[in-house]
């Protein structure tokens, strides 16, 4: 086996995190230039200092409880401070950002341990992440319900989706690959402890709820005029609809985008101030992290065994 020596792995290291800053901080700069359908100064009008405060406290809460929520999951065999959480919540997150549906992220988390905990990091990071999916699945469905009879067809194009699914779980969760079962999965999943999966439950919850109420905020700001139950039962169902598509975190905003133009389309709300609100959705709970991220990205050191 070639050993390559001590100061190349540190040079390649270097190389490898300014090409990881540097992809995202262009796509974000080309992102924030290149959308042609919206007037950033006709935006602007909407937005005063005391929205922009609130709309960041909204991100800040969102990330926060992001963070509790991995520092939570590392507690079942080592104890964390919030800023080693956030550091490798924040860095991983600017890391998988250019990989489809948040794989890389599990790549990236793994690499702030040593080795005989990366499994475990791994199957950790997936009950997170699961779990915020669970969340979505549950206020989809409530938002189903309460858009109402215009969406019967989406309605039972997800509930034969959900079903799919199901049954492709329950049909094959004995059969194994290289040793893995979804019989398996369920079990490791079932031997953490009751308190560590109602906590993560928790911040899970409470996270979608304060990304929802933030996306009703701009709705409110752009002066829409909606229903409390129309608002949130569109916001839930596009949550859902955007999260069974997958993506990468770069197109994040052009999906949530068109499928909440379509659902609020629906019922009458013009196109661009729902792609305004997408967008700034997008700039204070992704941008936003992933520029804080850059940093610990550029700081990071790998855990040596």
């Amino acid at each position: 086996m070639i050993s390559i020596p001590h100061k190349a792995k540190q040079f390649l290291l270097v190389i490898i995190k300014l090409l990881i800053v540097t992809g995202a901080l262009l796509y974000i700069y080309k992102q924030l230039q290149g959308d042609k359908n919206l007037n950033w100064n006709v935006v602007s009008n909407y937005l005063s200092l005391k929205s922009i405060i609130i709309l960041i406290g909204f991100s800040a809460a969102n990330w926060v409880l992001e963070i509790f929520k991995w520092q939570n999951l590392v507690s079942s065999f080592k104890e964390i401070t919030f800023f080693v959480a956030a550091r490798q919540s924040l860095g991983s997150l600017t890391a998988s950002i250019f990989t489809p549906n948040r794989i890389g992220e599990y790549g990236a988390k793994v690499l702030y341990f040593t080795k005989k905990y990366r499994k475990q990091v791994v199957l950790l990071n997936f009950i997170g992440n699961s779990s915020q999916m669970l969340v979505t699945i549950f206020f989809g469905i409530i938002g189903i319900s309460l858009i109402g009879l215009d969406f019967q067809v989406s309605s039972w194009l997800i509930f034969g989706f959900f079903i799919a699914v199901f049954l492709f779980f329950f049909l094959f969760k004995n059969i194994e690959i290289y040793g893995f079962s979804i019989k398996k999965l369920v079990q490791k999943i079932a031997s953490f402890s009751f308190s560590l999966h109602r906590k993560n439950l928790f911040f899970s919850i409470m996270r979608y709820l304060v990304f929802s109420c933030q996306f009703f905020f701009l709705l409110l700001i752009f002066d829409i005029e909606i229903g409390l139950e129309v608002a949130f039962g569109a916001i839930f169902t596009m949550y859902l609809l955007a999260s069974i598509i997958p993506s990468i975190h770069l197109m994040d905003v052009a999906i949530k985008g068109s499928v909440a133009v379509y659902l609020f389309g629906q019922i009458g709300i013009e196109s661009w101030k729902i792609i305004a609100i997408t967008s700034l959705m997008w700039f204070f709970n992704l941008v936003l992290p992933v520029l804080i991220g850059s940093v610990f990205v550029l700081q990071f050191k790998p855990n040596k065994e």
